[in-house]
């Protein structure tokens, strides 16, 4: 294949993977539609164990893993690493990647409404994180994204992670396989009764603030930001 083939060729593998992307794009209204860019990755900070989703024969495998959320040159990098048993790391590299983040969410019932005509509905967060990925394959790097990993999850471990013996380490990571993700296609969307009166809105809030429910409390902290 020629130079110019090879690059024509590279450019229609480009125009497939985005149109793949175009065709996978979760339903969002204007209403529900995220664009603040420090909002979207305070939430994947936040709410950081994800579902990353590939396909392997046309079949979609998905593993949860927790994922360091970065920036890198205005791009969106996201690191995490697989058990070497599970073989879902070894179709990463050959398709684009989707990695959701989603965590609180809330069933919102129509008694809060002021008319009768109306029906039950659920309140969410949701973030589509599509993107290449990459393996990490050298020994020092492997480090690095553990040492970044124990940091920003329990960064009082790292003193026990340092004075563990090297050899029960290098071990450890022969049991695993990191990768890294540039975000590519990133769609974000807030399901808050946004379409409700400001009465309704605070009545659900009220409602959410009082459950004994954790996820409950916490849509009604995110409602509280969009009044």
């Amino acid at each position: 294949m020629g130079v110019t083939h090879s690059v024509n060729y590279n450019r229609y593998l480009l125009f497939q993977k985005t149109v793949l992307i175009k065709l996978s794009e979760m339903y969002i209204s204007n209403l529900n539609l995220m664009t603040d860019k420090t909002e979207i990755i305070d939430f994947m900070k936040r709410f950081s164990f994800a579902t990353i989703i590939s396909a392997k024969d046309n079949f979609p495998i998905a593993t949860h893993l927790p994922f360091i959320v970065s920036a890198r040159n205005e791009n969106i990098v996201l690191t995490s690493h697989f058990a070497q048993a599970n073989e879902q790391w070894k179709d990463l590299e050959n398709n684009i990647v989707l990695v959701i983040f989603s965590e609180p969410h809330a069933y919102i019932s129509p008694k809060h409404y002021e008319k009768e005509l109306n029906v039950p509905t659920w309140n969410y967060i949701s973030i589509h994180a599509y993107g290449q990925a990459t393996l990490i394959t050298q020994t020092e790097d492997v480090f690095d994204v553990l040492a970044n990993t124990i940091d920003n999850y329990e960064s009082s471990y790292m003193r026990q992670w340092n004075s563990l013996p090297q050899d029960f380490k290098s071990k450890m990571i022969k049991g695993i396989v990191s990768f890294e993700i540039v975000v590519t296609d990133l769609q974000a969307k807030k399901k808050l009764s946004q379409n409700r009166t400001e009465n309704e809105r605070r009545k659900i809030i009220n409602a959410l603030s009082n459950s004994a429910d954790t996820n409950e409390k916490l849509i009604s902290d995110f409602m509280k930001k969009e009044l």
